[in-house]
């Protein structure tokens, strides 16, 4: 028998592998569906690959890569006891049976196609020596998770407590840091700012490779003043921050970071306490999700529930959504050949791939009893998919997503989208239905000069005016009523929901806004400006998010407790944009002067970096340069940098920098900037360029990505069709700051439009602004790192309510409530 079985093994031993260190090995899910060894058929794990694949998949993998050995998994359920007076609904298929004595049974056997030659197991140990080390059956089966997080490499070094963090002394000057708002107090950059710990001074970092800048005032202050410890002001969150050490030189730990922030108004502990408020408003639980009601479960194509990870249903009301537009599903719905055929060899790391899993869901679930089968549509509780491979997959590298925290479905869906333009070069991209155009009229109010911009975006943030609640003298009422309680230490009232009017919201919207720190083209200087928004194009189907999420004073997250009387049907047609209008005269296109920093001392070089250079041949002035514009990212970088650019003229002339030039003396490497010579920073340019894109290609990238490098990069590969264009067609930067008035999704943006542009491009697709609403999101809690997310989508004229898991028919949808609205454009415009 063993020598048989041995006979049989033999000729595909070469094809054979034992799981190592970092194989990912996939033996509870199919990667083409949602099989799994509960499943019918079992799961086939690849002894090759270790992928796993569903009986309707297998036989496609065998033909297409020719691999002849899997593992064929099974988990069987028994029942003790059981007698034919059970009914199949007193089963509920998330494996909680009321009374119900039962047990799994495991099966595990080698299956060898294409003649399905089965080889049980563990009669695998009965094989010959070298045949059974070879086949070890045991590393497949004990092999952890392929999601659990690997370790970090055992050479990372640890981040190490600062010395100064026990003995740090602050001073009592009275700072007070606002939630927002932050600008360097010596060049007033907004970007990469660091708080001070001791004297409480913001102040701009150094230049990153990751498009984030600086000046390098935070190290300045260092050397003037000693104050040693820093922390980043956008990485503070309930866990923690960025802190860095000046006199250690690197990135360290405080333990007693919380106190430290404290004395700055920062209160982390409060910040932890409303973080860890799972428990939101009782009345927005019931209310949401319906709970007070008895609700009738629904099933078939469309209505499968998805399964919670664990603070996972951010991404599952998403998703729900998503799919439920036409164009999604015509995107990735498709031929379920052609799928296999066109995926990579490995499926679970396509995007398309699993957009299409994700959206096949398998309606008819069966578990496979001695005395009868069970069909998902005869049972009244209902199971859901779950989504561990789609969730793996599109997380991968955002440290948010990736995490087992909850997140924002805003974030999320502008995420998404992202990832969904990448991956859908050459093919039809179901994202187009969101991109829209933005007008932005910048108005000089002492010239009455304009300018008129426009940029891409995908949804629209509607502001909450509390002060124009409909219900305001009893909000007034329960606010006192509250002090006063708190106040006695007595039980405080019932909670009021302040009511908000959707034309409150949309007046608010429309609103001017004025411009910090406006440059005045028409004067040469800055000057007050204000700032408005309209639709240069409507989409084909308009999302909406209610800005219920905001920063106190004290920095804690909170939500507004607010009912917005959202409609049915929405009309943005007088929000149309109309363009330079008669009478209006348009500000020059100029930029504003280079500002010469105080400090006229060189910039730093990584001078071991340039010997190294120089000892390969190089030209020292050129090495110098070549560190320089890598931001002394090391001489590797360096030497790419050398080689992009050794044709050039000036390629061993002297490193000169325009801040530390006398401002009318031009440079040859660094021509005098004018409207039609509007270039992005040249380092940034050095940086991609030295990566091999043409320099044409990258200053168009770095043009449409507010000079953003790593966005930058991004537009490069989702923009090919860009590289054969001219330089000189990239569009005029804007001299503004971008406050954007709609959303903050413009950080997710691919380009930014100029107004002369064709609107009737294929990525734009307008059309009338009038829309119906058939979906939206709602959120439950205190904030948006806690509580739950459901979403209610409207399907064959009825409203259905999908949450989690279930998905039942809804009774009472509670449209007040909702945090995002999606709208369809009316056909009948």
């Amino acid at each position: 028998m063993a020598t048989d079985l041995g006979e049989l093994l033999v000729p595909y031993m070469p094809t054979i592998r034992v799981p190592r260190t970092g194989d990912r090995v996939f033996k509870s899910e199919c990667a083409f569906s949602y099989d799994s060894p509960e499943s019918e058929g079992g799961l086939y794990v690849c002894m090759n690959t270790f992928l796993g694949f569903g009986r309707e998949h297998v036989e496609r993998h065998y033909h297409k890569t020719g691999q002849s050995v899997y593992m064929h998994l099974k988990r069987h359920l028994l029942f003790k006891n059981i007698s034919f007076a059970f009914f199949p609904e007193d089963l509920e298929l998330n494996r909680d049976f009321n009374g119900v004595d039962y047990e799994y049974e495991d099966e595990a056997k080698l299956v060898i196609f294409p003649d399905h030659f089965e080889i049980p197991l563990p009669n695998i140990e009965e094989l010959p020596a070298l045949v059974s080390e070879i086949v070890s059956c045991d590393a497949v089966l004990n092999a952890s998770s392929p999601y659990k997080k690997q370790e970090a490499d055992s050479w990372e070094e640890e981040i190490q407590v600062s010395k100064h963090a026990r003995s740090l002394r602050q001073q009592e000057n009275g700072v007070r840091i606002p939630p927002s708002g932050w600008k360097c107090a010596k060049c007033e950059m907004r970007e990469n700012l660091w708080l001070n710990l001791t004297d409480g001074s913001v102040l701009c970092g150094k230049w990153f490779f990751d498009g984030s800048g600086g000046n390098g005032h935070a190290l300045e202050h260092y050397k003037e003043t000693n104050f040693p410890l820093a922390v980043k002001l956008d990485t503070i969150t309930p866990d923690g921050a960025d802190i860095y050490s000046f006199d250690e030189e690197e990135a360290v730990l405080d333990p007693h970071i919380s106190e430290h922030l404290l004395h700055f108004g920062i209160d982390m502990l409060q910040m932890q306490r409303v973080y860890n408020d799972v428990q939101p408003c009782v009345s927005d639980w019931e209310v949401i999700q319906e709970s007070s009601l008895k609700l009738k479960p629904v099933y078939g194509s469309g209505y499968t529930g998805i399964k919670n990870l664990g603070n996972s249903c951010y991404l599952s009301t998403t998703m729900q959504v998503l799919f439920s537009i036409p164009e999604f599903q015509r995107a990735y719905v498709g031929n379920l050949q052609r799928i296999f055929d066109y995926s990579p060899l490995d499926p679970t790391q396509d995007f398309s791939t699993q957009m299409w899993v994700f959206l096949s869901w398998n309606v008819i679930i069966m578990l496979n009893l001695s005395c009868f089968f069970i069909l998902y549509n005869c049972n009244q509780q209902q199971r859901g998919i779950s989504p561990k491979m789609f969730k793996a997959l599109v997380s991968k590298g955002h440290p948010e997503f990736s995490s087992d925290r909850q997140q924002d479905a805003h974030e999320f869906f502008l995420h998404l989208i992202n990832l969904v333009e990448r991956n859908s070069s050459g093919s039809e991209n179901p994202g187009d239905v969101f991109r829209f155009l933005v007008e932005e009229r910048v108005q000089c109010c002492q010239t009455q000069k304009v300018r008129y911009t426009q940029r891409v975006d995908y949804l629209m943030q509607l502001p909450v005016p509390l002060e124009a609640a409909s219900n305001r003298e009893e909000l007034i009422a329960y606010e006192s009523k509250r002090k006063e309680a708190e106040e006695n230490m007595r039980p405080p009232p019932e909670p009021v929901r302040a009511r908000i009017p959707f034309t409150a919201c949309l007046q608010a919207f429309t609103e001017p806004e004025n411009v910090p720190d406006f440059w005045s083209s028409a004067l040469q200087a800055k000057s007050a400006g204000v700032k408005t928004s309209r639709f240069a194009s409507f989409p084909e189907y308009m999302v909406m998010q209610i800005k219920k999420f905001t920063f106190g004073v004290d920095w804690v997250p909170k939500k507004l407790d607010v009912s917005v009387d959202v409609p049915d049907f929405l009309d943005l047609n007088r929000l149309r944009a109309t363009g330079l209008q008669t009478g209006e005269a348009e500000l020059p296109d100029l930029t504003p002067p280079i500002v010469i920093p105080e400090d006229t001392r060189a910039p730093e070089i990584d001078e071991s970096s340039v010997m190294q250079l120089a000892e390969m041949g190089f030209p020292l002035e050129a090495c110098r340069k070549a560190v320089y514009y890598t931001g002394n990212m090391g001489a590797e970088m360096a030497f790419n940098w050398i080689i992009a650019h050794m044709e050039e003229p000036d390629f061993a002339e002297p490193l000169a920098i325009p801040s530390y030039m006398e401002p009318d003396l031009p440079s040859p490497s660094f021509p005098t900037i004018s409207a039609l010579d509007n270039q992005p920073p040249e380092e940034s340019i050095s940086i991609l360029t030295s990566m091999g894109f043409p320099r044409h290609h990258t200053i168009q990238a770095l043009k449409a990505t507010n000079n953003n490098l790593e966005r930058a990069l991004d537009w490069i590969f989702t923009h090919p069709d860009c590289e054969d264009e001219s330089e000189a067609m990239s569009d005029t930067a804007d001299t503004e700051p971008n406050n954007n008035s709609f959303s903050n999704a413009n950080a997710h943006s691919d380009s930014s439009l100029s107004p002369d542009q064709d609107l009737s491009s294929p990525r734009v697709r307008d059309g009338p602004g009038r829309y119906e609403l058939f979906a939206f999101i709602s959120h439950m809690g205190s904030s948006t790192m806690s509580g739950h997310y459901v979403c209610h989508i409207k399907k064959e004229g009825r409203w259905l309510i999908y949450n989690d898991h279930k998905v039942c028919l809804s009774e009472r949808p509670p449209k007040d409530l909702g945090y995002m609205y999606f709208y369809r454009r009316l056909s009948s415009c």
